[in-house]
C-alpha cells in the first residue's frame, strides 16, 4: 500500500528558510504528478507547487512564485519543497500529495485537482 510521510518543518522567523521532504513508499513512479498543499487554520486548502515526472515541469501558486522550489531526488518518489523568504502567511500544515495523472500537453501538473494519495502533514510556523 502507499504511505506519504512527510518531515522538515519546523517553526522559523520571517525571512527564514526550511526544505520540507516527503517519501511516498509503495508508488513506482515513471510518470506521475506530485505535489505540496497547504492549510492555514480556518483557511481552504490551498495548492502550493507542483512537479511532474515525466519532464521535470513545475508549476506554482503565485503566493509563492519565487520563493519556493519544488523538486524531485533521483528516486522519483522522493519529493521536497525549498521554502525561502518566508513570511507569517505561510504558516500552515503542509501536506504532500501524488497520483498518477499527466498533466495537459506542455503544462505543469494541476493545482485545482483531488489527489489521490496524502501524507499527514508538517507544519511550517513563520513568526513576524
Amino acid at each position: 500500500q502507499v504511505q506519504m510521510v512527510e518531515s522538515g518543518g519546523g517553526s522559523v522567523q520571517a525571512g527564514g528558510s526550511l526544505r520540507l521532504s516527503c517519501t511516498a513508499s509503495g508508488f513506482p513512479c515513471s510518470s506521475c504528478c506530485m505535489a505540496w498543499f497547504r492549510r492555514a487554520p480556518g483557511k481552504e486548502r490551498e495548492g502550493v507547487a507542483t512537479i511532474y515526472s515525466g519532464d521535470g515541469r513545475a508549476g506554482y501558486a503565485e503566493s509563492v512564485k519565487g520563493r519556493f522550489t519544488i523538486s524531485q531526488g533521483d528516486a522519483k518518489n522522493t519529493l521536497y519543497l525549498e521554502l525561502n523568504n518566508l513570511k507569517p502567511e505561510d504558516t500552515a500544515m503542509y501536506y504532500c500529495a501524488a497520483d498518477y495523472v499527466d498533466p495537459p500537453p506542455g503544462m505543469s501538473c494541476p493545482l485545482e485537482y483531488e489527489y489521490h494519495y496524502w501524507g499527514q502533514g508538517t507544519q511550517v510556523t513563520v513568526s513576524s
